[in-house]
């Protein structure tokens, strides 16, 4: 066997292993239970009430911090489309990805009814991260890592899908007492916001493992912020101080915002003579 005949078959072996990789990352339970309910995704009153009621407040938080018109975003996890049409609304040119195609069907659907723009693509952050490295100025991946094999190398593929100085925003749950209480007995067996089985509490993440996990793959956490439920209003809100049960970390890319303005140069070199 010749050296070419050998560095061809380790290089096929190599990209076998990274498909592999990119494929494991999928809990094939999680999507089938999605899958199954996914023709009520944009019913306000189904088990996916609770996604709309937050939406407003989370593409809120996004838009005062990004600016979202004329920004590049893409939702991981994005589900029938509920942030990635709220976010087009607002004039981002979004990217919705997903590996369960019903979901991505109905999403694809009620974007030809209401007449939003969206991309949407049956594909996971990492297969994106390998294709579009640093191609969106946000992205957002939003109550979605508690459902995978390996959050943190979703994290990963996300650092390297956002391009230098981008913006990036993770939701999830954290993990104590008081999550299993709130989000798993409180959620999903007594109020029943959620179908139950929804989550897993070993799945669950908290803060500073989340922290660590962007510091790992070279982002910088700006700030988090605890999502809040009233169960007696039925209203949620965002707290900057309990992460406690739901919450969600802003994280900044390094590198210059792709979409400030720089000043100009040669006003500021008039202004130093001066």
């Amino acid at each position: 066997m010749t050296h070419t005949q050998t560095d061809t078959q380790s290089t096929r072996a190599q990209a076998s292993d990274a498909d592999a990789n990119i494929d494991k990352n999928v809990d094939e339970k999680e999507i089938a239970r999605f899958s199954a309910l996914a023709r009520r995704w944009w019913d306000p009153h189904s088990e996916f009430r609770a996604l709309h009621d937050i939406n407003p407040l989370r593409l809120d938080y996004i838009d005062q911090r990004v600016g979202l018109c004329g920004k590049t975003l893409l939702d991981v996890g994005c589900g029938g489309g509920i942030l990635s049409e709220s976010a087009a609304r607002r004039g981002a040119s979004v990217t919705g990805i997903d590996m369960g195609e019903p979901a991505l069907s109905v999403a694809r659907l009620h974007g030809l009814e209401s007449g939003v723009s969206v991309d949407y693509v049956q594909t996971t952050a990492e297969q994106m991260a390998e294709e579009k490295p640093a191609a969106f100025d946000v992205v957002a991946c939003l109550e979605m890592l508690e459902h995978v094999p390996d959050p943190a190398a979703v994290v990963a593929a996300c650092a390297r899908l956002v391009k230098p100085g981008g913006h990036l925003f993770f939701s999830t749950i954290n993990r104590n007492p008081k999550s299993w209480l709130f989000a798993i007995v409180g959620a999903e067996y007594v109020l029943r916001l959620l179908p139950r089985g929804t989550h897993e509490f070993r799945r669950f993440i908290r803060p500073h493992e989340l922290a660590r996990w962007c510091r790992e793959s070279g982002l910088s956490v700006e700030q988090g912020t605890g999502l809040l439920y009233n169960p007696l209003t039925q209203v949620y809100r965002l707290q900057d101080d309990d992460l406690d049960v739901n919450y969600m970390l802003y994280v900044r890319s390094p590198g210059e915002d792709p979409g400030e303005e720089q000043p100009d140069s040669s006003s500021s070199s008039q202004t130093d003579a001066e």
